[in-house]
């Protein structure tokens, strides 16, 4: 990390990280300082990790390949510990539910997984994978949760140009998805979503669970025998084409995000195998999205214009939709979003990353003041990552012509006549719902009139409880002021000392 500009306890702190990176960096390998050190400094930022092994092509292949050990290769927790948690979440001795639990196969940042047997009706026995959570894992994540609050609170009251990033809803939005996350029946019930979402799709499918040894800390669910698809030597040597299967995960993604509005939020390689038939399927279901018609409709806008170079109508959707405050002149940020999509047209379709139009858009966004849609950050995240994933598969994959089929499709069937339609109904809908709720409408405006006008005659009160939550607050927010930097210095000095351990 560059100390230029550094000063006070921030330039402190840096003095004592690289003195201690060069006592101790050259004790073990890059990629187990890395794994250590990430997994001392919690489950999120191995998700961070496991994000950037998607994207060689912005951190290089080889930082790349190390960054990959993340994804199922983290070190593992004794199975003793995970047959506790079995019994635990499902209440009765494991032998109960599995004739074999045998030792973990893959460990990650928030669980584990084991091979086991369950009997048959018939007196033959059926292979299962088992997915158990980590030890403190919990604790461990509200602990990251509670620090990224802090910095997006600070970064919200002293940096106002990233106001408009919406840090602490962003945070918010990390936040929600962890709490499903660690409970693997709400994994469990995605997995069970997406399977019926997906039942006739090509070249996708979801593993089936099993419910009754499904618990809090506990998902069971079929074996997948396949390949990882991170494996590309062993994919090809298997008789499978990484050129069709690079086109098969971006349009199966896309098919999901578009046309059901759920998706998987963590798609990397290591979540992805490739069955004997071709197939792609999906495990580790712990983190899902969902977007609404309405953000559907932005992102296919989007990118059906980009596809079309139809910037004008790109521009309008941002407005239509609310994104660019009102006040912005529509021509203007047409004429910005050319900037951005005809350096890309002119590129070799090989070359057009999904990631880098991305990075433009946001650039070009924050001069018309364009707010961050919490609500579209894991979809955003998720296509770069699965961007990455086909790149890795064919390095010279075109992402344009893999999702416009995709994209047509849905255009045709929900931005045409057909969408006109659906509209009419919502509205109807909206319209007898707004008429059920006028009786308790009517009681309510006539509620506030009356305080309004008791409000009007004898002032406003604040009872004695707000005057002191008031107080409280103007002593908090200048204690923060004076501790900003001291908290900044201390934290970036913790996180260095984990990084170098």
């Amino acid at each position: 990390m560059p100390r230029e500009g550094l000063s006070g306890p921030a330039l402190t702190g840096h003095k004592l990280a690289s003195a201690l990176s060069r006592r101790r960096a050259g004790r073990r390998s890059n990629v187990e300082r890395m794994t250590r050190a990430i997994a001392r400094l919690g489950p999120s930022y191995a998700k961070l990790g496991q994000f950037l092994a998607t994207r060689p092509d912005i951190i290089g292949l080889d930082m790349a390949l190390d960054l990959a050990t993340l994804q199922d290769r983290m070190e593992e927790f004794p199975t003793a510990q995970a047959i506790d948690r079995v019994e635990d979440s499902l209440g009765a001795d494991v032998k109960t539910f599995f004739t074999r639990f045998d030792p973990p196969v893959a460990a990650a940042s928030i669980a584990q997984v084991h091979s086991a047997y369950v009997a048959d009706e018939d007196g033959s026995e059926t292979k299962v994978a088992v997915k158990v959570i980590r030890p403190g894992v919990r604790a461990r994540f509200q602990k990251d949760l509670d620090t990224f609050f802090m910095f997006a609170e600070l970064q919200e009251k002293y940096f106002p140009a990233t106001r408009r990033l919406r840090p602490t809803a962003v945070a918010e939005t990390l936040a929600q998805s962890t709490r499903i996350e660690m409970d693997l029946r709400l994994e469990a019930a995605a997995l069970s979503e997406m399977a019926e979402n997906t039942k006739d799709d090509p070249g996708f499918s979801i593993p089936k669970v099993d419910w009754v040894r499904t618990g809090r800390s506990v998902l069971t669910m079929e074996w997948v025998d396949g390949i990882k698809m991170s494996d590309t030597g062993a994919l090809i040597a298997a008789g499978h084409d990484p050129k069709q299967l690079a086109v098969n995960v971006i349009q199966s993604f896309l098919r999901h995000a578009m046309r059901d509005g759920f998706f998987h939020a963590d798609m990397h390689p290591g979540n992805l195998f490739v069955i004997p038939n071709g197939d792609i399927v999906a495990v580790d279901l712990g983190i899902s999205g969902r977007i609404g018609l309405k953000e559907r409709r932005f992102l296919a806008e989007i990118l059906f214009g980009f596809i079309r170079r139809d910037y004008a109508r790109i521009a309008q959707v941002h407005f239509e939709a609310g994104y660019v405050p009102a006040h912005h002149d529509v021509d203007g940020f047409a004429q910005a979003l050319r900037a951005v999509g005809e350096p890309i047209h002119d590129q070799p379709a090989e070359t057009i990353s999904m990631g880098n139009l991305l990075t433009l858009l946001f650039d070009v966004t924050e001069i018309f003041d364009m707010q961050t849609r919490p609500e579209l950050l894991l979809l955003q995240k998720t296509m770069v990552v699965v961007e990455g994933n086909a790149r890795m598969l064919d390095p010279q994959f075109n992402m344009w012509e893999a999702a416009q089929p995709v994209v047509n499709d849905w255009v045709k069937g929900n931005l045409g006549p057909a969408a006109i339609v659906k509209d009419a109904n919502a509205g109807i809908k909206a319209g007898l719902r707004l008429a059920r709720a006028l009786p308790d409408l009517a009681d309510r405006t006539e509620q506030l009139a009356h305080e309004v006008g008791d409000m009007a005659e004898n002032g406003m009160r604040l009872d004695p409880d707000t005057v002191e939550a008031i107080g409280k607050a103007e002593a908090y927010e200048s204690r923060w002021g004076r501790r900003a930097l001291w908290v900044i210095a201390l934290t970036a000095l913790y996180v260095a000392w984990h990084l170098v351990d």
